[in-house]
């Protein structure tokens, strides 16, 4: 009997370490897909994810054959993905309920155990032809699924939002949605979509971003894109960026319009493959990516060019180096390597890159009249220029 009594903790306290550090959510960045998505309102075809209400969401996929779920133009816009090809999409406010908020649904691989704290991470991201933003994009955990054939708002606790609560209103890059959750015992369920009525939920009125095509849809919609929840360990915390008493800024990464056209020349080509960074980052994103790819193609097409890459930083990361030194230290430089080792692993001899580290003293936008968050967000950037 002594020795089953032992024996028993020790194999409960293995069965929680075993699930420490895995995401519960088997499909978080919708990447397996069951069935060919061919219209809005598939976010069944997501291989475990499902419509809770009889509002149906999305998933897009690339797809030029289908235009409606394509990821990069599709009829709210389009978003390159957070991580992997794919993404979800969700309506979570619509001036009157004109028209019905959506949601999606999944199980998790196990349900979760009493008193353990979870560490909740998901990236929104406002669609370019929404007329409205909204804040109380929030995650939900529930014992027993979600289920309801009428096109309905789901009423009911919002149990990890944003830690300010904001309006999402940035219509490029992905902003993230992070949290702890303390269990209650037995959920097997997270939906995400707003929990809240209208009257609880602030809003803003969207201006369509000039060169955007299309009708903005009377709704706040958003992309979504890559769900984690991971059981912390007993002395373990959620990295939201707010536990070390950092506020680490936007995570909005400026997206560009521009693209190559048949009269450019060559260096104006190069130039236009300008890259963007999140505050205090220097991870190359799937965005950066596609352009970092062509000016690869570009290299091989004239394998005598030499390029500067110059990496740049925006004043308040500077300003954030200044008050908790070591925080943001180099951070342009560390972009010019990423930029530098990125191209190298795709073939490009080092002795054809310069780099070339302007710290927050060219800054991309200065003017006083730009939106802050926007103009700093064109502030951290890699540019390239032929070398002659």
């Amino acid at each position: 009997m002594k020795k089953l009594i032992l024996t028993l903790p020790m194999f409960v306290a293995f069965g929680l370490l075993a699930q420490e550090g895995e995401n519960l959510v088997e499909n978080g960045g919708f990447e397996s897909i069951d069935k060919t998505v061919k219209k809005l309102g598939s976010i069944q075809n997501a291989v475990g994810w499902t419509h809770p209400t009889g509002a149906k969401s999305d998933v897009f996929v690339p797809s030029k054959k289908v235009p409606d779920v394509d990821t990069e133009n599709n009829p709210y816009g389009g978003e390159i993905a957070n991580e992997g090809s794919n993404y979800a999409g969700i309506i979570t406010y619509s001036h009157n309920n004109k028209l019905p908020r959506t949601y999606v649904t999944t199980k998790l691989s196990s349900p979760m155990k009493k008193g353990m704290k979870y560490c909740v991470k998901f990236y929104v991201s406002l669609a370019e032809l929404s007329k409205y933003a909204s804040n109380n994009i929030a995650a939900n955990f529930s014992k027993k699924e979600f289920g309801t054939s009428e096109k309905t708002s789901i009423i009911d606790e919002s149990h990890v939002v944003d830690w300010e609560n904001k309006i999402f209103n940035a219509t490029f890059g992905w902003d993230r949605v992070c949290g702890t959750y303390t269990a209650e015992g037995g959920e097997k369920f997270i939906t995400i979509g707003n929990f809240k009525s209208n009257e609880d939920t602030r809003t803003e009125r969207v201006k369509k971003a000039a060169g955007v095509r299309g009708t903005q849809t009377i709704s706040a919609y958003y992309y979504l894109d890559n769900v984690s929840v991971q059981l912390l360990g007993n002395d373990e915390k959620c990295d939201c960026g707010v536990d070390k008493g950092i506020d680490f800024g936007s995570t909005v990464i400026f997206s560009k319009s521009d693209y190559f056209r048949d009269n450019m020349t060559l260096e104006e080509k190069v130039e236009a493959s300008t890259i963007y960074f999140g505050f205090g980052q220097d991870m190359v994103t799937g965005a950066a990516k596609r352009d970092l790819d062509r000016l690869v193609k570009l290299m091989e097409e004239n394998p005598s060019m030499r390029l500067k890459i110059e990496g740049h930083s925006d004043v308040e990361e500077t300003a954030m180096e200044e008050e908790k030194p070591g925080v943001f230290k180099g951070i342009s430089q560390k972009r010019i390597n990423a930029v530098i080792k990125y191209l190298m692993e795709q073939g490009v001899n080092d002795l054809r890159l310069v780099g070339s580290d302007s710290g927050d003293r060219k800054p991309s936008d200065s003017s006083e009249t730009s939106d802050d968050e926007l103009k700093q967000a064109k502030n951290r950037r890699v540019e390239f220029r032929v070398i002659k």
